[in-house]
């Protein structure tokens, strides 16, 4: 019998061990679509139109790693401020897990930015854009695709450059950001 009970606690045990307690960028996108004060969307990479721009063989292959992308804004208001700033160290959090990998920090006229990556040398799993401003809000972009190469990434840039995106489908983020 006790071994029984040993074996039993040892599995509880290794179980309760292997669960992480730190919440994941994908669960904190789940959570924070219920709150009221984000406005979250998905937009396809259809929506950048790609497909009728004039792209080198390398911008093709680099557009179609390119999935889709998560959006979630938070528009400060002097009645969320106090949520603004919760919501803001979480993600800080999550982003400075090891999952991530910091590729670049920006000051913009919209505020500071980080651009990180999750993944490895071979292929990135997700582009993660982050941005916030103490008088707007904030927002998070999740790039999501299918072997996204680290080389590839100034390719896509090249390859939105190039297509015809006039911004439809991100008016609601574009009037977040002018306040």
């Amino acid at each position: 019998m006790k071994k029984v009970y040993l074996i039993m606690m040892l599995v509880l045990g290794f179980t309760i061990a292997s669960c992480s307690s730190e919440q994941s960028l994908q669960q904190y996108y789940i959570a924070s679509a219920e709150n009221p004060n984000f406005m979250s969307f998905d937009l396809p990479s259809s929506l950048l139109d790609l497909e009728t721009a004039n792209l080198t063989e390398s911008e093709k292959e680099a557009a179609s790693s390119l999935k889709k992308l998560n959006v979630l804004a938070f528009q400060k208001k002097p009645e969320n401020e106090a949520d603004y700033l919760v919501q803001k160290n979480v993600i800080k959090s999550i982003l400075k897990s090891d999952d991530f990998s910091e590729l670049m920090k920006m000051n913009t006229p919209f505020g500071k930015a980080t651009i990180q990556l999750k993944g490895d040398d071979d292929t990135i799993d997700e582009l993660v854009i982050y941005g916030d401003n103490d008088e707007k809000g904030l927002v998070l972009v999740r790039i999501l695709g299918d072997d996204m190469n680290p080389a590839s990434l100034m390719q896509l840039v090249k390859a939105v450059e190039k297509s015809d995106f006039d911004g439809k489908g991100l008016e609601q983020l574009g009037d977040l950001l002018k306040g």
